[in-house]
């Protein structure tokens, strides 16, 4: 289905983003394998079946996003789908929250999709420009990753959910402005999925950034509250959630942009369009 294709798969050597990578691989795609860790980005790149690059970068230092694409246009002279899925979280409630730790989350899920666009843009607006001039389309597909916290919020999640909003209005805006150039820009936001960011946050599960310790997961009694509020009773996995990904990354959804798309087991509330 996607044979020929050359996919950017952002923070994609475990949880979700290594699922989508698995997917787009399955189904022909040449895939680069981004992590903040080069041994497991590699690690990663060599268990897929496929065609792949491991590229090891914080993306959130300003040059990253282009180097990341210049390697990807190096080696395979093209990109066609970007996965803008990168992401990490630092909850505190925000009378105690520091600007720091509310920019950081902005930086990393608002600032990076914005800058790895705008890394792609001149290899899907200059190659849609002839094939325009030839009468033909091809379509190229970005898919930035969002979350229910950004469409209804979340307490204790003021930065995570802003920055996840925010992709909501880049992706809406970008899709009006690339359209000419058949660039389907949509978003997808997750529920509750089984990953590393929604399990217990025990003190084994943490990551480590610029030799920051970061404590990632959820109380139980959080995760608890979360799966009673899911029609289909339990938490997605992350092959569920690759799921909604690839669908747009098909040609099937040739005509599907500017959307959010939520994968949420049917978890509902707030304002939502």
């Amino acid at each position: 289905m996607l044979d020929d294709k050359v996919a950017i798969v952002t923070g994609s050597a475990r949880g979700i983003g290594r699922a989508t990578a698995e997917l787009l691989a399955g189904h022909g795609a040449k895939v680069l394998i981004n992590d903040l860790d080069a041994d497991l980005a590699a690690q990663t790149a060599a268990e897929i079946d496929g065609e792949t690059l491991p590229f090891a970068a914080d993306l959130t230092d300003p040059g990253a996003p282009d180097a990341l694409v210049s390697r990807v246009i190096e080696q395979w002279g093209r990109v066609d789908i970007l996965i803008n899925n990168a992401g990490y979280t630092l909850d505190g409630v925000i009378h105690k929250m520091s600007d720091e730790a509310f920019q950081r989350m902005l930086d990393i899920h608002l600032v990076v999709p914005f800058r790895m666009c705008r890394a792609v843009a001149p290899h899907f607006r200059e190659p849609a420009k002839r094939e325009r001039e030839q009468g033909v389309e091809v379509f190229r597909k970005i898919v930035n990753i969002s979350s229910v916290t950004g469409t209804f919020g979340n307490s204790g999640q003021a930065n995570y959910a802003s920055g996840k909003a925010g992709v909501i209005g880049l992706t809406k805006t970008l899709a009006k402005e690339w359209g000419q150039f058949k660039v389907n820009v949509n978003a997808v936001f997750f529920g509750y999925i089984d990953t590393r960011l929604t399990q217990t946050n025990t003190t084994e599960n943490t990551m480590e950034i610029g030799g920051e310790t970061i404590q990632l997961g959820m109380p139980d009694q959080v995760r608890q509250i979360a799966t009673s509020l899911i029609p289909l009773g339990r938490p997605g996995t992350p092959e569920e959630a690759a799921g909604g990904v690839f669908l747009l990354c098909t040609p099937w959804a040739n005509y599907i942009t500017g959307q959010a798309l939520g994968v949420t087991g049917g978890q509902l509330g707030g304002m939502i369009s």
